[in-house]
């Protein structure tokens, strides 16, 4: 089916659009999950597989790298050859990665197979994105489903370690894995039925060293923010970035002169098309970045295991299905840059309280301000992107959904390493950790680089001196979170402030329906009101 068999401009989606949309969120769901599956399988697999210290780092990692680095590469590639075709092989190709890693009898094995998922995962996600923009002509329509799009993005990444620990409770660590085949199954049969099909009339050729450069520029980058935020700014890391840096200018030079490039940058021309790829990198950034340090926090400092922490994270999940749907109907009374800002006021509230974190019994703080981080952010990162989608031109659907993902995974990137290393400063200079009573000198140095590195000396000291180095790594552990959370808030400010200043412009749904109701009778329009809802050709 191509552009002409779909629903014209003003068409209203029906039955069949919205079971669609129920099928585009089978891989959604599954591509999120994948991205936190791991969380508890890690020590099984490691007792099973027994990979290298390097080897783990990988097998976690790959799947997101992978993913960042060809988001661009298949958003275009959808373009041309058929964005449901796309999808279909996607699906293909994650559920090949999935059964490869559910039997993967080697460390290498599995490291390959996890970057098959990825590949997959990013043939999956910009042609569902790009499939709504196709399906939903009606901006009202289409921002609901994009708001569902993104509830199921937050949904599956809550929800990937605690599918996780409860398959790990009754299976071996491949099913995690293999849980994913039949859904991929599923799509491949309903989606030929359901979805249909979009490909750009005058696409040009595949730009193949563009998609190079981009995949070269990407993963550098996104690698060298995660080892910072791990092992802290090294040579491998930041040179990585700077690699990176390099090749991004190039393929942004390849794609101003290639006749047929992968991304039309004058999309980035738009002032709300630019605002709003920046607003959901500030998103990201807080949103990922500070994720690792609630998680750390239950885990190191109230002694939880894995999936009881798991577990109460989802209260952010309900929180992201009640603030999106509400965001969605505010937004026909209210314009978008007001319930943006108002999100990110939100978090910045929330982080600020999180800098009152006591060093023990600080469940209910936290799980207050987590889950008010959730309902103020997820809505930001729901009305930008149907900003973007709303705006792009549906030829290019596809590449500009990518562009939109991959700078999400620059910012959530970028927050890991930057609240990371700001936290793991203030943890390592920490006035609490400064030689403890009853605690030998040379265990001081692992003690001091990270709380769970602490919590493990202590576990080979006496009771006493145990328990006096493990109250001043949870003591320490909470200045990083207070230092964490302070330069979170500032950020949530800022964006705030940024959002103000640069979306301010774009009109609610009700002055839409308004200004075209009054043309239809033929009255006569304010020209000072006359903006489009969405104006995409504004600088």
């Amino acid at each position: 089916m191509t552009e002409s068999h779909l629903p014209g401009p003003e068409a209203t989606a029906g039955r069949r659009e919205w079971t669609a949309l129920g099928v585009l969120l089978l891989p959604v769901l599954l591509v999120s999950m994948d991205l936190t599956v791991l969380f508890f399988a890690m020590p099984s697999i490691t007792a099973d597989l027994q990979p290298s210290s390097t080897q783990q780092l990988w097998m976690v990692d790959i799947y997101g790298f992978v993913l960042a680095g060809v988001l661009i590469t298949m958003g275009a590639l959808g373009d041309r050859i058929g964005r449901r075709r796309l999808l279909l092989i996607g699906a293909v190709a994650f559920g090949a990665g999935s059964a490869l890693a559910s039997y993967a009898g080697t460390p290498e094995l599995l490291i390959a197979a996890r970057a098959l998922q990825g590949i997959g995962g990013a043939t999956l996600m910009p042609s569902t994105l790009a499939l709504i923009r196709n399906i939903f002509r009606d901006q009202a329509q289409r921002r609901t489903a994009v708001a569902v799009w993104s509830t199921g993005m937050a949904a599956g990444a809550a929800l990937g370690p605690v599918i996780s620990g409860l398959l790990l409770s009754q299976f071996w660590w491949g099913s995690i894995f293999l849980v994913n085949i039949p859904v991929m199954v599923l799509l491949l049969v309903v989606g030929p039925i359901l979805l249909p099909e979009f490909r750009a009339p005058a696409a040009g050729r595949f730009d193949l060293l563009g998609a190079v450069l981009s995949l070269v520029a990407v993963l550098p980058i996104v690698y060298g923010f995660k080892r910072i935020a791990v092992d802290g700014p090294g040579v491998l890391p930041v040179g990585g970035i700077a690699v990176g840096l390099v090749f991004g200018a190039l393929f942004v030079r390849r794609q101003r002169t290639s006749p047929d490039p992968l991304i039309d940058l004058e999309v980035l021309r738009a002032g709300v098309t630019r605002a709003s790829v920046v607003t959901n990198m500030l998103a990201s950034f807080v949103l990922v970045g500070f994720a690792l340090f609630s998680t750390q926090y239950m885990q190191s400092v109230l002694g939880m295991s894995a999936l009881k922490s798991a577990l109460w994270t989802l209260p952010g999940t309900v929180a992201v299905g009640v603030s999106v749907p509400l965001a969605t109907a505010l937004v026909r009374r209210v314009r978008p840059a007001y319930i943006i800002c108002g999100g990110f006021l939100i978090a910045a509230v929330a982080l600020l309280a999180m800098t009152r974190l006591p060093d023990r019994d600080g469940l209910a703080l936290l799980l207050i301000a987590i889950t008010a981080v959730a309902f103020g952010l997820a809505p930001v990162l729901a009305l930008v992107t149907e900003l973007v989608v709303g705006t792009a031109d549906p030829a290019r659907a596809g590449s500009t959904s990518a562009l939109l993902q991959t700078a999400q995974e620059f910012g959530g990137a970028l927050g890991v390493a930057v609240l990371g290393s700001i936290g793991a400063a203030v943890y390592t200079h920490s006035a609490s950790l400064d030689a403890p009573a009853d605690v030998p000198a040379d265990l001081l140095g692992p003690a001091r680089e990270t709380v769970g590195g602490a919590l493990a000396v202590a576990g080979r000291l006496p009771q006493a001196a145990a328990d006096t180095l493990a109250g001043a790594a949870r003591a320490a552990f909470a200045e990083e979170v207070h230092a964490a959370a302070l330069a979170g808030g500032a950020v949530m400010v800022l964006a705030g402030a940024f959002v103000l200043a640069t979306l301010r412009s774009v009109r609610n749904d009700a002055h839409q329906e308004q200004r075209t109701a009054g043309s239809a009778a033929g009255t006569t329009v304010d020209p000072a009101a006359a903006r489009t809802v969405l104006p995409a050709a504004e600088s």
